[in-house]
């Protein structure tokens, strides 16, 4: 799912394209794709796009006469972008949004179709489409530390609950917690202040290091290549690839749909933590701590 780095790019790549513009045509080719009946999606058209807004992990599209196109991208779903003159591909598309400077796309690979458009009027109707977590980027230590210490979750439920924080999800919340050298699993009621403060820092350092890395990568042109997996990054995707601090075995931990990816080394003191189904599976004989796990591979 695209996070807040990849978001700004392309929230910073439309306002670039279609904020003046006229929105001359809306087409929905998919009928699952949009989730609003009221107002009518034609309503939107012949419309001059009047700002580009991110709301957590959605993309809202203002239209004059306070009409929202609301994107929510989910896991598969991707915005591209074709300059007028250029004939858009058909594959896979969801929804095209032609204005009078070109063509924007939603398309969603696989067959699940999560992403969503809704269209809605006026304020109070785009603040329901704002999940309401906390931005790290623009949020003080002593904020951060009071929406963190709200709920007991553990840290990596706490940082990609939307609720909580803004725009952090699977991918980046495994860089920040190996970055702040902090366990995915420990509980949020049972870390310090200076945890707090570290894992602060990281949130603030990733995030922009990887909005920068993103912007430099795309050059000034539309992101093309948004995927949660990245050759540079340190844990996340990188199951028994080395850890890029200390050389060992990156680990993961697998539930329903994602995984965590963390380094037991720099991370847990060298403990394994029990992934559901692989140390069920071997139940006595699974190892306890990494260099037992290096012995055993």
């Amino acid at each position: 799912m695209p996070e807040l780095p990849d978001l700004t790019v392309y929230l910073e790549a439309l306002q670039q394209r279609i904020v003046g513009e006229r929105l001359e045509r809306v087409q929905i080719v998919s009928p699952f794709v949009l989730r609003t009946a009221v107002p009518p999606i034609q309503t939107a058209e012949q419309r001059r796009v009047t700002e580009v807004r991110r709301l957590g992990k959605r993309l809202a599209i203002g239209l004059e006469g306070e009409l929202w196109l609301v994107f929510h991208l989910m896991i598969a779903g991707r915005l591209h972008w074709y300059d007028r003159g250029t004939t858009p591909p058909k594959r896979a598309v969801l929804a095209r949004l032609q204005f009078g400077s070109g063509t924007l796309t939603l398309t969603e690979a696989g067959t699940k179709r999560r992403a969503s458009l809704h269209l809605v009027h006026g304020a109070e109707q785009l603040q329901r489409h704002d999940p309401g977590g906390l931005d790290v980027l623009t949020s003080s230590l002593a904020q951060f530390a009071a929406r963190l210490g709200s709920e007991n979750h553990t840290l990596k439920r706490a940082l990609t609950d939307p609720r909580l924080f803004s725009g952090i999800g699977n991918a980046y919340s495994d860089e920040i917690l190996h970055a702040a050298r902090l366990s995915p699993l420990v509980l949020t009621s049972r870390i310090g202040d200076a945890a707090v403060a570290r894992l602060y820092e990281a949130a603030r350092e990733q995030l922009q290091l990887w909005t920068g890395r993103l912007r430099q990568q795309t050059g000034g042109g539309f992101p093309e290549k948004v995927t949660a997996f990245r050759k540079e990054m340190a844990v996340h995707g990188r199951f028994r690839e080395p850890c890029p601090v200390c050389g060992t075995p990156v680990q993961r931990i697998r539930y329903a749909d994602n995984e965590t990816n963390y380094c037991a080394r720099c991370q847990t003191g060298g403990r394994l933590l029990a992934d559901r189904a692989l140390s069920r599976l071997l139940k006595q004989d699974w190892p306890k701590d990494v260099d037992a796990f290096d012995r055993d591979a």
